[in-house]
């Protein structure tokens, strides 16, 4: 099992507040890509004394120490989700604003043939792609 981001707090000196933990505890059962407004709304449920500032703070400290990843997917607010070490892409609804993750081998594999083309060594890359559903 994946460390819990209040284990990752720890493991890289982020002092952890009651209200920090309370956030850490949202974000860690999350399974989608909370904006800070999301985010607030499921804390504020929790303990109602969190200020939407709290939340700001916080999700910003978190992404700093390398514990939070932020999205900023087109036409929408930055979105939050915890960094894991495993690479994955994403699928954006533009309706609904749903976001998919997926793995493709292929689209990997031709990455790094593009790279090698060039003449580089890909050591990093962000897929976003952006869909309406079918009917």
């Amino acid at each position: 099992m994946s460390e819990t981001i209040e284990q990752k707090c720890l493991a890289k000196g982020v002092k952890l507040t009651d209200q920090r933990r309370v956030i850490a505890q949202v974000m860690s059962k999350s399974s989608d890509h909370p904006d800070v407004d999301e985010l607030y709304n499921r804390v504020s449920k929790i303990d109602p004394k969190i200020s939407i500032a709290t939340v700001y703070r916080t999700v910003k400290l978190f992404e700093e120490s390398g514990i939070l990843a932020k999205h900023e997917f087109k036409g929408g607010k930055a979105r939050y989700e915890e960094l894991n070490e495993g690479h994955h892409d994403h699928l954006i609804d533009v309706k609904t604003g749903e976001i998919i993750e997926f793995i493709d081998e292929e689209i990997e594999n031709l990455q790094k043939k593009v790279a090698e083309k060039y003449g580089y060594k890909l050591v990093d890359h962000k897929l976003e792609l952006y869909g309406i559903k079918k009917k």
